[in-house]
């Protein structure tokens, strides 16, 4: 057995491990066949002893952790994984099976939950801290660097992972205590207080063991750091006065699934392993592990569609081998397999290796936990609800398509948007790829470990998915101020079908829009409304009273809008642009309803005229109308207004661009005339189209870009910049070919405006009015060239000028 020193602990034997260590754990499983312990302590909470029988449970399946969390508080968490391949996992497993007695025995969570000047989840997964910082994340680093190693992972492998078979199954654990034993020596504890704690309450639990169970009878499975220090002399006296007066509360714990992904270094646990697929390979492969790895690589390439042979295969592992003897490895590891696969498999391409990294290397395998682990209500009534509805939780990412006209599906979709409203994002939507009618939903789905933790922080909220839900909502309602966010919220409960707590939205949705009289926040709250209403009648709920407030927000937004548009700056009219947009976007929905039918009963929405909600369009079409006429109104709305009326069949082409050519004429601001081309063609509205095809109104553009004067042009580039920029490629150099050829000398001017269309043909004087600009950005201030020379040169670079500059 390893060396105990003289201390009280002296007669356990001490097996230190790598936590997540795959020869670590073959070690500890071999040690404890040699020496058949009565007992065996594990490094992790006393608190988790009662749920130690669940390990031997069938429906069991590492990964999986401990998860501790405070009763009344349950996001205050910390979570202790678990793999296949963890000597922890191996030391309980052979425990159970066998019918001996295992504890833990590091600080109980009730104590380390409670400590407030550090972060919990990370420290309690199985960290081995060391002195110094870099230490402390890795203190076999420091060996490999002493042992001529840049990498502590090769070295482990050399070391530990490819070491033979046979002989004194406990000379390692000796070898290894007696290295930890020289870092401490070096290293000290760091001035960290936290492991002194830990270990004085391991080394009280240790002794209590061996006097239970006798000396030489008691086997103590524990971080190889922690080793010396179970090695040291110590009084019982002096370790209940380092535990004593420790903060307490009242902490629960249960076993929670867990993933390879987040045993990974890349999760932001301390104890993480870069590469955890390779580990469990490590583990489970009986022999030849880098045959046996290179199949799995070629048959995970070849379910993506490459021609990945038996040749590959075998010339892969050839490779291996090769290289780990060119570098005098023992055995071919990681290292060399990557290489090997990224020649042979990939043909040197990284671009199919990151999938052997995401897929193999680290993988996506996801734990089970039988259902006798304690769990909240919540978190059974979710598993019931998942089962009931095919939804296994995976820790791949999985995109799913619903379709709500289907029972089960639209059941799906009322969970995922149920468990969205408490927190628990285990669904997101996403953008249909098909249909894009109300009845298609598109869910990507991804099981984090962490959700468990939401999952019983929203237990307070109920002991079912559907309470829980209303209750949240109903306590959200209460406490939001913002008009917007109610009517939000009252979307979200039509989603997840909370008939309990719309009443209680509706009720502070109308004592919110009744005070709130900034039109800005009308407009905002109203598309989320007008939302509410299509997504009710998709789900056949009564939307009646939504549908009163609805038209109630849109008069008073009707009323207040022509006010609030006139005297604003710069930002405040770009914000008043997006609200325009929305109303506008919701008067269409609205008035699709109010000729239809408000909700399930297919009564027209209260208010609405003859005919539907014509009346309510009507309204809108003449806010607008006049939002496009008044002077005062910022430039950016009065043409978004023009350019809305244009599309909807409410302003006549010639019209338009009348009031195009009032916008841009001599006696406007140029800056005004800017903005009012941002709000007519700009953003991602299909203005530059609109130029493309009708070259009236990108002539009344161009005459006016053309008059502006020098020191106003510098003012207005940049907003028109903005809006030009935001077009696609094709439509910003088809305008650049239009205005490279200048206006038509030519034919009749487009009827009635004066504006003839552009030439078919370069205008050679036009284009060469630009070369000394474009010489000057090239630096070319030494050269000469002739004008017809220079415009015959530059003609396909003024059309991505023009873009550019459009």
């Amino acid at each position: 057995m390893t060396r105990t020193g003289e201390g009280a602990e002296a007669g356990a034997l001490l097996l230190g491990v790598r936590h997540h260590g795959p020869g670590s754990a073959r070690a500890v499983r071999a040690a404890l066949d040699a020496v058949l312990p009565d007992a065996v302590l594990v490094e992790g909470p006393p608190e988790a002893d009662p749920l130690v029988g669940l390990a031997a449970d069938e429906g069991m399946r590492p990964p999986v952790a401990l998860l501790a969390h405070v009763v009344d508080e349950p996001g205050r968490s910390a979570f202790w994984p678990l793999a296949e391949f963890s000597p922890e996992w191996v030391a309980i497993r052979w425990a159970v099976g066998r019918g001996v007695p295992v504890r833990f025995i590091d600080l109980p969570a009730a104590h380390s939950l409670a400590r407030t000047d550090e972060p919990t989840g990370s420290e309690e997964s199985g960290e081995t801290p060391a002195g110094e910082e870099a230490v402390r994340v890795d203190p076999l680093a420091v060996l490999a660097e002493t042992a001529g190693y840049d990498d502590p992972e090769r070295w482990w492998e050399d070391v530990v992972e490819h070491r033979a078979t046979g002989g004194d199954v406990l000379a390692p654990f000796e070898a290894l205590g007696d290295a930890m034993e020289a870092l401490r020596e070096t290293y000290g504890d760091g001035g960290h207080d936290r492991d002194l704690v830990r270990e004085a309450y391991m080394r009280l639990q240790t002794r209590a063991a061996v006097r239970e169970f006798g000396a030489g009878r008691v086997a103590v499975v524990c971080g190889a750091w922690h080793v010396p220090a179970l090695r040291r002399r110590a009084t019982v006296a002096a370790d209940r006065a380092l535990l004593k007066g420790l903060p307490k509360v009242k902490a629960e714990m249960t076993w929670v699934p867990w993933t390879h992904r987040r045993l990974s270094r890349a999760s932001g646990y301390g104890a993480g392993i870069a590469s955890p697929g390779w580990y469990g390979h490590l583990f489970s492969a009986p022999d030849r592990p880098v045959e046996r790895w290179m199949t799995k690589v070629a048959g995970l390439l070849r379910d993506e569609d490459r021609l990945v042979s038996s040749a590959h295969v075998i010339e892969a592992v050839r490779l291996a081998d090769t290289l780990a003897a060119m570098r005098g490895r023992p055995l071919a590891g990681l290292t060399e397999t990557t290489d090997a696969v990224r020649a042979v498999m990939c043909e040197g391409s990284d671009v199919p290796l990151a999938l052997v990294h995401d897929k193999l290397v680290v993988g996506d395998v996801l734990g089970e936990v039988p259902e006798s682990a304690p769990a909240v209500p919540l978190q059974r009534d979710l598993t019931r609800s998942q089962r009931r509805l095919r939804l296994k939780p995976e820790a791949l990412d999985r995109e799913l398509e619903l379709d709500l006209r289907k029972e089960t599906d639209a059941a799906r979709s009322t969970l995922l948007h149920r468990l969205r409203l408490l927190g628990v994002g285990w669904g997101e939507p996403a953008r249909s790829r098909g249909s894009t009618g109300t009845f298609r939903e598109t869910w990507r789905l991804r099981w984090e470990p962490e959700l468990s933790v939401r999952v019983a922080e929203a237990g307070v909220w109920g002991t079912t998915v559907l309470g829980a839900a209303t209750s949240k909502a109903s306590a959200d309602a209460v406490g939001t101020v913002a008009l917007a966010d109610v009517t939000g919220l009252a979307e979200r409960c039509l989603l997840a079908e909370l008939p309990d707590a719309l009443p209680v939205v509706m009720r502070v949705l109308g004592d919110r829009a009744a005070l709130d009289a900034d039109v800005g926040h009308l407009a905002q709250a109203l598309p989320a409304l007008v939302r509410s209403l299509r997504y009710g009648d998709v789900r056949g709920t009564d939307t009646a009273a939504l549908g009163e407030v609805a038209l109630g927000l849109a008069e008073r937004v009707f009323v207040g809008l022509p006010g609030a548009c006139a005297g604003l700056g710069t930002d405040a009219a770009l914000e008043m642009r997006g609200h325009v947009d929305a109303v506008h976007q919701a008067v269409g929905l609205l008035g699709e309803f109010g000729a239809g039918g408000a909700g399930s009963s297919g009564g027209a929405v209260p208010g609405a005229g003859p005919g539907g909600v014509p009346d309510v369009r009507s309204r809108w079409w003449s806010v607008l109308r006049l939002l496009a006429q008044r002077d005062a109104v910022a430039g950016v709305v009065r043409g978004r207004s023009v350019r809305l009326l244009l599309d909807s069949g409410e302003l006549a082409d010639e019209e338009a661009a009348r009031l195009m050519g009032l916008a841009l004429s001599r006696g406007s601001e140029p800056a005004e005339g800017a903005a009012w081309i941002e709000g007519f063609v700009g953003g991602g509205s299909g203005g530059g189209m609109l130029l493309v095809h009708d070259q009236r109104l990108l002539g009344l553009v161009d005459a006016w870009l053309s008059g502006v004067s020098d020191d106003a042009f510098v003012d207005v580039l940049p907003l028109l910049r903005r809006t030009f920029s935001a077009y696609e490629q094709g439509v910003r150099r088809t305008l650049g070919e239009l205005v490279r050829r200048g206006p038509a000398t030519a034919g009749p001017p487009v009827t009635g405006l004066g504006i003839p269309g552009f030439a078919g043909d370069l205008d050679a004087e036009r284009a060469d009015a630009v070369v000394p600009t474009v010489r000057l950005l090239l630096g070319l201030t030494g050269a000469s060239a002739g004008p017809v020379e220079a415009g015959t040169h530059l003609a396909g670079a003024d059309a991505d000028l023009a873009g550019a500059a459009m």
